[in-house]
């Protein structure tokens, strides 16, 4: 068999499915079961999603891979309240932690104040900008 690599400029998710299964599979055999979930906590305006909360449940952890709310809706709590949802959602699947990465020093205050604690960061992630990691026990 002839192994080709290849480098698209525009990947299908046809291709990361094939990546992500090849590897679920490995990790489940090496690990045990990692009942990967997808968790979303949507914010909707009139019937459309304009922001919200992406992630998922694997390994008893939350993974809270993007959480957007729009500028004319902030200050109002909603970044909190997402949050808590979907920490709700995750203790209900057996989770007891979760984390997240962020850029900027804003941002990493938003989350310690949630009760996220940073375990690493990644100075110049973009170019005079720290990206941060951070957990919390749920």
């Amino acid at each position: 068999m002839t192994v080709e690599i290849a480098a698209p400029e525009e990947p299908n998710q046809d291709d990361r499915a094939a990546i992500l299964r090849g590897l679920v599979a490995f990790n489940n055999a090496t690990y045990g079961p990692s009942d990967i979930r997808p968790l979303a906590v949507l914010l909707r305006e009139g019937g459309e999603t304009v922001g919200g909360l992406w992630g998922r449940t694997s390994y008893g952890w939350l993974f809270i891979e993007l959480l957007f709310v729009p500028e004319i809706m902030r200050g109002r709590g909603l970044g909190a309240t997402l949050i808590k949802r979907a920490e709700d959602i995750a203790r209900g699947r057996g989770c007891a932690n979760a984390w997240i990465d962020c850029f900027g020093e804003p941002n990493r205050r938003f989350y310690e104040r949630r009760g996220f604690a940073v375990f690493g960061s990644m100075p110049d992630h973009p170019d005079g900008v720290t990206r941060y990691f951070l957990r919390k026990k749920l």
